[in-house]
């Protein structure tokens, strides 16, 4: 046992005994976090709009703070990267974490000298509670690789500006330098067919004891690695035990991953958000995730059959209950402010307070890390139809996540009223608007992750002849345009032209 392993294992006792602490005590601990950011939000400008003078409970909080999203705060976001200080949170932000934007383009996060710390201690925990939890920490002896987006970050108004996972790349601990890979050199490489290639070179004759990263990337870096020995994962990494993983469900993944690993690993799964690192998986044993209660994050949850009425029920932790499909809320040390971040969550367990991320709250596709939401393929598909005669009668859009051969793509169900003469030149206009509008499906693209869309022609009324087959046919049952898995797609299967 090397000095490193030998005291990973009584750290991490420690470090899992002072998260109890504050996870037995989970009101007292999220009154604390409440308090904090009221009391510094005072002086910015949004709590200034907002009274915060006068906020002095959850009760006041939610009469003066209404629940939004980025399209909400962007006039603040605005100030910020013009740059003024003092505008959502005290100061100004040490980093913009760079996302896909909805109607506005790209998003910028912002990441405080506040809240940049819990974001690290979450992710160092997760291990940490890996190692107290098996009583082993050998895997620290070998080498761990995070697949992760580049390191290298631009300036905006003197403020950096990047990736989430390529801001956390310059925050690795100092004692996992020397067995972090790829390279730095790597790291770098924005090219994604490239950079794997690289990085299969690099850690083909190490040996990785950690694996990390989204798993349709992992999955790639897998296959270059068998196409390269002809060996299974197991036998090129024999002390490959665990896979650190989030953003997208991974059960579609799971056998595929185990098959081409060869045997079966312990899974940690993370739930890391720009907005902040919300949960992360605390026991090999139990179900869900533990929230992160101590992080500087306030959360609210409203159920999501009420989340579209015009007012939906408003609850802190104190109200939620098992099993109940919750809108996450979140207020932030980045002055985020009643900010719906678009997930829903549920709770597997209340002592602790663990949770399950069950998906969107409006229809989306991110089998493979990509978010489409629907404002896009609606777009997408009215850039392809402009200045045509195509008429679409009804569609809908399914990840194809294990295809017979080839890539994965999204596949398309339209029903049209009058076709495309050529049917291949309007799916690349759709595919091609799609990669302008969302930065992670150009990513997958052009990293062959995923090939461009496929069309399934479904026939005149087929639409109809589905909501038959399924009961919820009429006026008042509407086909979702795009869903996270294939129960439509599959049923629709019967429906196509021949």
């Amino acid at each position: 046992m090397s000095i490193k392993s030998f005291f990973a294992i009584p750290f991490a006792k420690i470090v899992t005994k002072q998260v109890l602490k504050w996870a037995k005590t989970p009101h007292k601990t999220q009154e604390r976090v409440f308090q904090n950011l009221i009391a510094k939000g005072k002086n910015t400008v949004f709590g200034k709009d907002h009274d915060f003078k006068n906020i002095n409970s959850y009760d006041d909080f939610k009469k003066h703070v209404k629940v939004t999203d980025y399209e909400g705060l962007k006039p603040y976001v605005d100030r910020i990267v013009a740059g003024e200080s003092d505008v959502l949170w005290t100061g100004k932000p040490i980093y913009f974490a760079k996302t896909s934007g909805t109607t506005s383009g790209a998003k910028y996060i912002p990441i405080t000298k506040d809240s940049m710390p819990t974001h690290i201690k979450a992710a160092r925990n997760a291990l940490l509670f890996y190692i107290a939890e098996k009583n082993d920490a050998s895997f620290v002896n070998g080498k761990m690789i995070f697949l992760q987006g580049s390191p290298v970050l631009e300036n905006k108004n003197g403020i950096k500006l990047g990736r989430l996972s390529g801001i956390v790349a310059h925050y690795v601990p100092q004692y996992l330098l020397k067995n972090r890979l790829p390279s730095w050199e790597t790291n770098c490489i924005e090219d994604w067919d490239t950079k794997v290639n690289a990085i299969v070179e690099e850690t083909v004759n190490e040996d990785m004891s950690v694996i990390s990263g989204i798993p349709s990337w992992v999955q790639m870096y897998f296959e270059k690695l068998i196409e390269k020995t002809g060996k299974s994962i197991s036998e090129i990494f024999p002390n490959f035990n665990f896979f650190i993983y989030g953003g997208v469900n991974f059960e579609p993944y799971k056998n595929k991953f185990e098959s081409i690993i060869g045997k079966k690993i312990d899974y940690i799964e993370l739930y890391p958000a720009s907005e902040g690192f919300i949960a992360f998986q605390d026991s090999q044993t139990e179900k869900g995730m533990l929230l992160q209660l101590d992080s500087g994050i306030f959360y609210e949850f409203i159920p999501s059959t009420e989340f579209f009425d015009e007012n939906p029920t408003r609850i802190s932790l104190k109200g939620v209950q098992l099993d109940v499909n919750y809108v996450i809320i979140l207020n932030t040390t980045a002055g985020l402010w009643g900010y719906n971040i678009g997930d829903t969550v549920e709770f597997t367990s209340l002592k602790p307070y663990r949770i399950k991320v069950t998906g969107r709250i409006k229809h989306f596709i991110s089998a493979f890390g990509e978010h489409v939401i629907g404002k896009e393929v609606e777009k997408a598909l009215n850039d392809a139809i402009a200045g045509t005669a195509i008429n679409i009668s009804e569609f809908t859009v399914a990840p194809q996540v294990n295809p017979t051969a080839g890539l994965p793509y999204h596949e398309w169900f339209i029903e049209f009223e009058n076709e495309p003469e050529d049917l291949e030149e309007f799916a690349a206009k759709i595919d091609a608007s799609m990669q302008e509008q969302n930065i992670y499906y150009l990513d997958l693209i052009a990293g062959k992750i995923l090939k461009p869309i496929v069309i399934q022609k479904v026939k005149k009324g087929g639409f109809h002849e589905y909501m038959k087959s399924i009961g919820k046919f009429g006026g008042q049952n509407k086909i979702p345009q795009l869903s996270d898995n294939r129960k439509i797609a599959n049923v629709l299967e019967k429906f196509l032209q021949n």
